[in-house]
């Protein structure tokens, strides 16, 4: 029953994720006006918004219009409840459930937002940086020390880069690392950045032998981090401490 509220709470999430990936790029209210067709300007009754279900029946078209409806919509919400449901399944009704939340809802935003505009909004990673260390100093799940240095690392690791390649790689992915550092700490946070360069770099290779993209076209690099970030959280600690004890040996 608790795992179908998560479930449920997750889908109307996702539905409220899609409204910040249309506005919060272009600067507009998250509140108002109402959602509306973006083919017609027909207003978005409330049983046309349900999440997945509504786009399910109407066969991904606008009721009024007929317009196709973007499959980011579903996509998004189904996502974002997918994740909740593992990370429920994972922390279980615990503070780290919230914090995790928190986390997968911010890494989903900038994954589409990036996909879609090459940008990652400080409106996202500044107040996640904020909300990963306001999570580790309530919960006493990291010290203060293992945030500050996962803050560092995280973003310094960016730092570097854009530096030694001038401007190779964008300030929207130092705040990204910065902002995992927060939530996961030094440790698993580097984990999280190694997995996001080695996914990045088989997947520009992968794009480039395909020819869907060129060497000089410009991939977005944050859907890697949050997919780095998404499987640090829930299995980063274990292959730290896998990692530490062959160290041991």
């Amino acid at each position: 029953m608790a795992l179908a509220a998560v479930v449920v709470f997750g889908l109307a999430l996702g539905s409220f994720l899609n409204v910040v990936i249309a506005r919060l790029p272009e600067r507009r209210s998250l509140w108002a006006p109402r959602s509306a067709c973006l083919g017609c300007g027909a207003l978005i009754v409330w049983y046309d918004n349900i999440p997945v279900v509504s786009f399910a029946l109407l066969r991904g078209r606008c009721r009024a219009c007929a317009a196709p409806i973007p499959w980011r919509y579903p996509i998004v919400e189904a996502v974002t409840s997918a994740l909740f449901a593992l990370a429920w399944l994972e922390f279980g009704p615990t503070p780290e459930f919230v914090v995790a939340a928190v986390l997968l809802a911010a890494l989903v935003a900038i994954t589409a937002i990036d996909l879609r505009h090459q940008i990652i909004p400080d409106a996202i990673t500044l107040p996640g940086i904020l909300a990963g260390i306001t999570a580790n100093v309530a919960t006493r799940h990291l010290s203060w020390a293992e945030v500050a240095l996962g803050i560092v690392l995280g973003g310094g690791v960016f730092f570097v880069i854009i530096v030694a390649s001038r401007g190779g790689m964008g300030a929207g992915d130092m705040k990204l690392g910065a902002m995992l550092g927060a939530f996961l700490g030094w440790k698993i946070a580097l984990f999280a950045l190694m997995l996001a360069v080695v996914l990045g770099g088989v997947s520009a290779v992968a794009l480039i032998a395909l020819g869907v993209r060129n060497r000089k076209d410009a991939i977005p690099f944050g859907p890697f981090l949050a997919l780095g970030g998404a499987a640090a959280l829930f299995w980063g600690e274990g292959v730290v401490q896998w990692y530490v004890s062959g160290l041991r040996m």
